[in-house]
């Protein structure tokens, strides 16, 4: 039996842990062709491995996202590989690392505005030329319930995904036109690295996570299938009226 997304081809940016990994892994097993980008070389060609060995089609490449050039040839080496470029999840991301406004330094402000909303545009725009010329295409940018809400202690990372919320609705309007959708999602708080050390990095870890877990509805951190899943969606012609849009998968943390 087909799966959801079969035989499209998957760009997947952060591919070596966290969300992006388990989005690889999910796209593949729904049939896509994935082409795992991280900066993470070794842990990027483990995961590449894993999907292989589970009689999925993956292949990696290293990539820094804020590199423009590299775009370029990332791209470039997915359409010699695959003939064409269906999908793209800008997930690479970095969080805060929890300072104060005040005391935060430019150069931590810059480097997390760079890698979370620098390398999603960089990402965007070095796609849509060949999804438009395929006739269209499907962009998930992943942003953050941080880019709806704010965080004390986590200025920069808020304003990062709140740009990429923006840079969505507005790539949408303009691709739509080429036949590219461009869609943001929205995760809570998930069980990923990224969440973890933000958690031990705190004065008090257990009280952080219970504080946290507090402020979602349903009681409980998500888990990175959860995200995943939302990211199959959006890849696949199931979400094929849906651009420009929000997908929130936070357990209820916004809704109060």
């Amino acid at each position: 039996m087909a799966g959801r997304v079969d035989g499209k081809v998957v760009l997947i940016t952060g591919g070596a842990s966290g969300l992006g990994a388990e989005s690889a892994r999910r796209l593949a097993r729904e049939g896509a062709k994935v082409v795992l980008t991280d900066r993470a070389a070794d842990e990027g060609q483990a995961v590449t491995d894993a999907i292989l060995d589970a009689g999925g089609q993956a292949h990696f490449l290293a990539q820094d996202v804020t590199d423009e050039a590299r775009w370029g040839e990332v791209v470039e080496a997915t359409l010699s590989r695959h003939g064409r470029l269906d999908v793209l999840v800008n997930s690479a991301g970095v969080g805060d690392g929890g300072e104060p406004l005040l005391e935060a330094t430019y150069e931590a402000w810059r480097r997390i505005l760079a890698i979370n909303l620098d390398g999603t545009f960089l990402g965007v725009k070095a796609v849509a030329p060949a999804m438009a010329s395929a006739g269209g295409g499907s962009i998930i940018n992943l942003s953050s319930i941080l880019g709806k809400v704010g965080l004390p202690g986590a200025t920069a990372y808020c304003a990062s995904k709140g740009g990429v919320l923006m840079l969505t609705k507005s790539a949408a309007l303009e691709l739509a036109p080429a036949g590219i959708r461009v869609n943001s999602v929205h995760p809570g708080f998930i069980e990923t690295p990224m969440v973890t050390r933000a958690f031990r990095d705190s004065e008090n870890e257990n009280e952080m996570r219970d504080m946290i877990i507090s402020r979602h509805a349903l009681g409980r951190l998500g888990a990175p299938r959860e995200i995943a899943d939302a990211i199959v969606f959006l890849a696949s012609d199931e979400s094929s009226f849906m651009t420009g849009s929000e997908l929130v998968v936070d357990g209820g943390y916004t809704a109060a």
